[in-house]
């Protein structure tokens, strides 16, 4: 499923290569992927497109006359912009939004569930809509402190994942943030430390915006036997591994 790094990088790509750009027609080829009947989707053809921007996993697409396009992915669903026209045999295709110059925002989905959908929202409906009313707060770029946001009973894992939580991570991120912050998946948010929470909320940004955190747990450990992280099987590469077998293999011929 793309999550908020991939949702974010579509969107701005697409918002500069289409923002003042007018809509010559939309089609919904995918029978179940228009889920609003009013405004009625004709209502934007020749209306402007203002801007893509990004809430949770989902596209904002903002049209003229307060008007947005709300596109949700979810785990199959690719938005493209095409320089010519899909067939309408296409059968990936779900929603086609074409431009007056001749291209196309196509929303794709591969797979059998046929679960993407979109939303022609009104400016004061947006915000009570039933996915965004839910969503917790942005986890980038400046999410709130983790040692009350995250102070529940859960794994950690499951935790930055809820997206009434923490809007925008999903399984591929939460991965590499808990690495970053070298914190077992399993340990509760509750059981967080005021410097642990600190360490995890600064390798969510870092790992979110394509860097290494300058904070890591492993900073507090003073020795290899009293290394608290030393258990986390998620904190150790495969390097790692291999150079410690090799040093093993390397004392035992010494010794005999």
């Amino acid at each position: 499923m793309p999550e908020l790094p991939e949702v974010e990088i579509t969107a701005r790509l697409i918002g500069a290569a289409t923002a003042g750009k007018r809509i010559e027609s939309a089609l919904a080829p995918g029978v179940n992927a228009l889920r609003t009947y009013d405004p009625p989707l004709p209502a934007i053809e020749g209306r402007q497109i203002t801007g893509v921007t990004r809430r949770g996993k989902l596209f904002e697409v903002g049209l003229e006359d307060e008007l947005t396009l709300l596109i949700h992915l979810m785990s199959a669903g690719r938005l493209q912009l095409f320089d010519t026209r899909a067939s309408l045999r296409d059968r990936t295709s779900r929603f086609l939004l074409r431009l007056d110059d001749g291209r196309e925002l196509r929303l794709r989905e591969f797979g059998t569930k046929q679960a993407a959908w979109v939303k022609l929202l009104r400016a004061e409906d947006l915000e009570a809509e039933d996915t965004l009313a839910k969503l917790g707060p942005e986890a980038f770029p400046d999410p709130p402190p983790f040692a009350e946001l995250l102070d529940a009973p859960r794994p950690l894992h499951g935790l930055l994942r809820d997206q009434r939580v923490l809007a925008g991570i999903g399984r591929s991120w939460v991965d590499e943030i808990l690495h970053g912050a070298m914190l077992s998946p399993f340990k509760r948010g509750s059981e967080l430390s005021d410097h642990e929470a600190g360490v995890l909320h600064e390798a969510t940004i870092a790992a979110l915006a394509g860097r290494s955190p300058t904070t890591r747990m492993s900073s507090r450990c003073r020795s290899r036997t009293s290394c608290r992280c030393r258990s986390l099987s998620i904190a150790v590469t495969a390097s790692r591994v291999r150079a410690v077998a090799t040093r093993s293999r390397r004392c035992s011929t010494r010794t005999t």
